[in-house]
């Protein structure tokens, strides 16, 4: 009898241990591990902070502009003042703004775009037109760096000055050749994720 009796009462014991651990799971539900559960790599965390700093850089640039602008206007108009070398100044901060602007909406996909045959197909067929359209931007993109890297060596080697104060320009052209160095990274992270993990495309146009 008393086997029997202490079988029967494992199995009461075990069976306790089994409600408790279910009640418990009821009441306080733990966290989903696996697949269920989004986990962001620290090489995409990594890329998204580079993809936002770009973004408040370029953003920084039209501050700058517009300030340059409006002080300009200010003081022309109700003081008679000009700011020495106040139209190379403005030429080419606009110029570096262009260049950081194309930084900026490269990744985000927020440039004009002609979607004329994309909103017409599947699911399927506008994902290989985002990667070819993605793909001819990389290859305009670092044909065009190439070619402004070229330009700001040039002005480099020609000491080319602004008018008023004598400030070498090759700077300006090095920072616009920066900001679209920039944007040929941004589009290689673009097409990576279009082609490998697109879902992470879908969740950057949603935030």
């Amino acid at each position: 009898c008393r086997p029997s009796f202490s079988r029967a009462y494992a199995a009461a014991a075990a069976l306790r241990r089994r409600v408790r651990a279910g009640l418990t799971m009821a009441g306080h539900p733990q966290p989903q591990t696996g697949s269920s559960q989004k986990v962001t790599p620290r090489r995409a965390r990594f890329a998204d902070r580079f993809i936002d700093t770009i973004e408040g850089i370029a953003a920084i640039f039209v501050g700058i502009v517009a300030a340059d602008v409006f002080i300009s206007i200010l003081l022309r108009y109700f003081f008679g003042i000009s700011i020495p070398d106040s139209y190379d100044f403005g030429r080419l901060l606009l110029g570096i703004l262009i260049f950081w602007g194309i930084a900026a909406t490269s990744y985000r996909g927020t440039h004009i775009t002609v979607d004329l045959v994309w909103a017409q197909v599947g699911p399927r067929w506008k994902r290989a037109i985002d990667v070819f359209a993605t793909l001819v931007l990389l290859f305009v993109v670092t044909v065009q760096t190439y070619t402004l890297f070229d330009k700001v060596a040039s002005t480099w080697r020609d000491h080319v000055l602004t008018y008023d104060l004598g400030l070498p320009t090759w700077p300006f052209f090095a920072v616009a050749w920066a900001g679209d160095v920039c944007a040929v990274v941004l589009i290689a992270i673009r097409t990576y994720r279009l082609v490998f993990h697109p879902e992470d495309i879908h969740d950057a146009e949603k935030a």
